[in-house]
């Protein structure tokens, strides 16, 4: 179970198959995937992380089926993790597969070494997020929070 599920993403044999899709219909706005669940363990205490993940990227011509950002997720987050690295490892990841700079990522997670052990915090949560390209300039990046807040 540890080996092939909780810690799967230490295997490079996982990485997922990524495969781009002409943009047919020369979609040049933000595309957002959000609410991607993240499941990890903590490198320094071995007890879960669980959280949110939301990403966006602009197309350099090319599209990723969206069950793959997920994947790649999935994949960086099967491995003993800290936030902050999980979070730079995933942005390079989607600026390579994607072929652009113009990717965005956010991770909201409830840390157990928190609310377990310690201070015993069951209600905060632990923000990272990474920017570039577009993603850099302000009004881009207030486009992304606001899109993320909308209820559907």
């Amino acid at each position: 179970m540890y080996v092939k599920e909780i810690f799967g993403g230490l295997n490079p044999a996982n990485r997922p198959d990524v495969t781009l899709f002409e943009n047919k219909f020369n979609y040049g706005k933000m595309l957002i995937e959000k609410n991607i669940t993240l499941f990890s363990n903590c490198e320094h205490h071995f007890v879960p992380v669980y959280g949110k993940v939301h990403l966006a990227y602009f197309s350099s011509g090319k599209v990723i089926g969206l069950s793959k950002l997920n994947r790649i997720v999935q994949y960086f987050a099967q491995r003993p993790q800290v936030q902050e690295r999980l979070t730079v490892q995933i942005m390079n990841e989607l600026k390579n597969v994607l072929e652009t700079e113009d990717v965005a990522i956010i991770i909201d997670a409830v840390h157990h070494c928190v609310c377990s052990r310690g201070i015993k915090d069951v209600n905060s949560s632990t923000i990272t997020a990474e920017y570039s390209g577009k993603f850099i300039h302000e009004s881009t990046k207030q486009e992304f929070m606001r899109l993320l807040s909308l209820s559907i």
